[in-house]
């Protein structure tokens, strides 16, 4: 399996969308609608491989104060049944 591991910019959100989030029902963030800005992107072919270079683009200063985020993706992950 492949994998997508991702650092992304963590956006931020006003008061005002958490509570239009709650009262709507609906996500705060939609990451297929508007996905956060990517600031690095390598790939795994194994999870091991991909949560090793994830641990290590977590140790990066941004990740760590919380300005960024880390994401592993599996790329051949099946559809979601219809």
């Amino acid at each position: 399996m492949r994998y997508l591991i991702v650092r992304t910019e963590v956006r931020p959100f006003a008061p005002e969308d958490v509570v239009a989030s709650v009262h709507e029902e609906l996500p705060l963030r939609d990451e297929t609608a508007s996905p956060e800005q990517r600031r690095q992107v390598a790939e795994a072919d194994t999870l091991e491989a991909a949560l090793q270079l994830a641990r290590a683009l977590a140790s990066v200063g941004a990740v760590r104060s919380g300005r960024q985020r880390v994401k592993v993706v599996r790329l051949d992950a099946p559809k979601w049944p219809s």
